[in-house]
């Protein structure tokens, strides 16, 4: 198999499994879906995680300079991010069947996150950057710091969780600033990258379900970060015309994550504050995103069958 070109981003696909599976299991809870639903999708999750983790290991022995041109790509190395993210959702996953299983799993996560993210901050400061390298996906390595006090204090990290929430909101209150900058004054983001606005999406949307699981309910903080959310989410609406007709790249993954970390915001909210209204505006949301994960995910096989993942990009 030609691995010089593997892409990194191709981590973004268990992510967004990982992130629909656990919103499958949030609806196990409060709407009475079939459990078995969930945790097949995280099992799936899982098993992409770690034939993708070979794989890049198989590249490194055989490319390391092509994996060490993509450390040091502006955008390609974002995806980093995704790797260890992704992990700190297993380790969530996995929580139910193996506390102490799920326990190291996360410290794992978060401690090669903070790595990811001290480094990425190192480059920033040490080089500046031309503001066309300034680009959504910057958020995954740095804001996601934000998605281990999801799953922290249910397994026994409640300090620990606080702590990470500071540093991923603070980097997110940072960035969202200079990345608006960068998209509102130009230069306008590459056609295959406009995908990966709905990254945006994700630090409220996570935030409001972090905050949700440091304070053991869904009240004025964490509502108040899921209405943004919600705004976001509208405005990417508006966007769903032009992404529809553009062609496929893996930057439709971006979609996922934060979608499904939408998603399950909303379904926890419903479920401290319920409604009779709130059932069908779960189911539909959970569709939805479950629609959005087929049609990617489809294009993503149809892409791999026809060799296009692993040559080099246009």
């Amino acid at each position: 198999m030609p691995l010089h070109h593997l892409p990194l981003a191709l981590f973004a696909a268990p992510l967004g499994l990982g992130g629909l599976g656990l919103a499958w299991r949030e609806a196990s809870r409060g709407l009475g879906a079939p459990g078995w639903i969930g945790e097949g999708i995280l099992a799936v999750a899982a098993g992409l995680w770690c034939a993708l983790a070979v794989l890049h290991l198989l590249r490194l022995a055989r490319h390391p300079e092509a994996l060490g041109a993509d450390l040091r790509h502006p955008v390609r190395a974002a995806f980093t991010g995704a790797v260890t993210i992704t992990l700190m959702v297993l380790a969530g996953g996995l929580a139910p069947y193996s506390a102490a299983g799920a326990s190291a799993l996360w410290g794992l996560a978060v401690a090669g996150h903070l790595v990811i993210a001290a480094w990425t901050v190192r480059g920033l400061l040490l080089a500046p950057k031309d503001a066309s390298t300034l680009t959504p996906p910057i958020l995954l390595p740095l804001v996601g710091n934000i998605v281990a006090p999801i799953f922290g204090p249910a397994i026994g990290f409640p300090i620990a969780s606080a702590m990470l929430f500071g540093v991923g909101a603070a980097l997110w209150l940072m960035l969202q600033p200079l990345l608006l900058g960068r998209l509102i004054h130009g230069p306008a983001l590459p056609a295959r990258l406009r995908p990966t606005l709905a990254i945006f999406l994700a630090p409220p949307a996570l935030g409001a379900l972090a905050l949700a699981a440091l304070t053991g309910g869904f009240g004025l903080a964490p509502l108040a970060l899921l209405g943004f959310a919600g705004f976001v989410a509208l405005v990417l609406v508006t966007f769903l015309p032009e992404f529809l007709r553009a062609p496929f790249a893996l930057s439709w993954w971006s979609w996922t994550f934060p979608v499904a970390g939408f998603v399950t915001a909303v379904q926890v909210a419903c479920g401290h504050h319920p409604a009779a209204w709130h059932a069908p505006l779960q189911w539909a949301l959970l569709l939805a995103l479950t629609g959005i994960v087929a049609v990617v995910g489809a294009a993503t096989l149809r892409a791999a069958l026809a060799g296009e993942l692993l040559r080099p990009e246009g």
